[in-house]
């Protein structure tokens, strides 16, 4: 790619990706529930923020490193869980995580995947999580974290928000199922035979989800995962203080503040919005990741200034992983966090640790 039609922003990255996929692909990663409130709310919340510039601070050396659970990051922008990213590149997760690697960044690999566990262990150069959806079967969830554990993941992260699927309506219309040769490779199939199903005017994953999914989930059930792994574990779908609070009562080592990229329930609150509640209820008991919405290196810093220990990205990560493999997924990663270094230096702010909450008016 000649220089002057290299990418610039992340967004770029979309038009770019958008030409290399299916439309019923395409619907999928970029849809999101409903009327899609969320999923542009998620975005927009960013742009009602301002941030305040400090003057006379030495900003010759930046530094973007951090550090979550001992393990050393060169940037606090990670790549959220995202199923299937076959769908998007030959080579899935295996490419993904190659390319996060390259830039020193952490990994949540899907319960979804569509390359094995072992297969992204061995290709990762970066610390790799595991994100768990909590199916009606306990044993397939005790394979898995024996099998993250043995291959070197250093957490799980535990999706909470998806007892049911949203009305992803680009999906519905598409009637989406998963295409042959892409597969949710790490389930045992028996579990996932819904989800390559075509039905009439629905998606197949949502009626997998339909089947698969412990909706009588409760707090209670969090001490079998404690009791089946050392591993720190995280709860993902926080949106409130009351469930970050009582997240951090059932002694979870984490929570990500998120709404599903907006593909869950439409006109939740955007993920920005309910982070500092989230902040505020753990009290610095542990750390506070979010997602949803992240688009700019100053979005990267807002969040950070509001409390988030990291970031999560989504779509932005897909948008390079189809564009240009792993090295796609590296350019997203050293361009967002270009753009967040960049900001740091107008700002004041040489390392994470000077960010807080007086850089961002309310």
């Amino acid at each position: 790619m000649g220089t002057q039609n290299a990418p610039l922003r992340l967004t770029d990255y979309r038009d770019l990706a958008a030409g290399h996929v299916t439309r019923p692909v395409w619907d999928f990663v970029d849809g999101g529930s409903g009327d899609e409130r969320t999923l542009a709310a998620n975005t927009a919340a960013y742009d009602h923020r301002r941030l305040r510039p400090r003057i006379l601070t030495d900003v010759d050396k930046i530094d973007t490193r951090t550090a979550l659970f001992g393990t050393p990051l060169a940037t606090p922008i990670g790549l959220a869980p995202v199923a299937y990213h076959r769908l998007l590149h030959p080579e899935g997760e295996v490419a993904t995580v190659r390319g996060a690697g390259a830039a020193a960044a952490l990994t949540v690999v899907g319960i979804f995947a569509s390359r094995t566990l072992e297969d992204i262990a061995r290709a990762a150069g970066g610390p790799l999580w595991l994100q768990l959806y909590w199916l009606r079967r306990r044993a397939v969830l005790e394979q898995l974290i024996d099998r993250a554990e043995a291959a070197g993941y250093e957490a799980f992260v535990v999706t909470l928000d998806a007892k049911r699927i949203g009305q992803r309506l680009r999906d519905m219309r598409n009637g989406f199922t998963l295409p042959e040769g892409v597969a949710a490779v790490n389930v045992d199939p028996a579990v996932m035979a819904e989800a390559h199903q075509a039905h009439e005017a629905d998606s197949a994953i949502a009626a997998h989800a339909e089947t698969s999914f412990d909706r009588a989930l409760t707090w209670d059930d969090l001490a079998w995962l404690r009791a089946r792994t050392s591993k720190p574990i995280l709860l993902k779908g926080v949106l409130t203080a009351e469930d970050a609070r009582l997240a951090a009562e059932h002694g979870v080592d984490g929570i990500v503040v998120s709404n599903h990229g907006g593909r869950q329930l439409d006109n939740a609150v955007p993920t920005i919005d309910a982070l500092e509640e989230c902040v505020q209820a753990v009290a610095g008991t542990m750390p506070v990741l979010i997602d949803g919405g992240i688009r700019r290196g100053t979005d990267v810093f807002t969040a950070l200034a509001l409390g988030a220990s990291a970031v999560l990205i989504g779509r932005p990560f897909l948008w390079g992983l189809a564009a240009g493999g792993a090295e796609g997924v590296t350019d997203v990663l050293r361009l967002a966090t270009s753009e967040l270094e960049h900001t740091m230096t107008l700002m004041g702010t040489p390392t994470l640790a000077d960010i807080d909450r007086t850089a961002v008016r309310p």
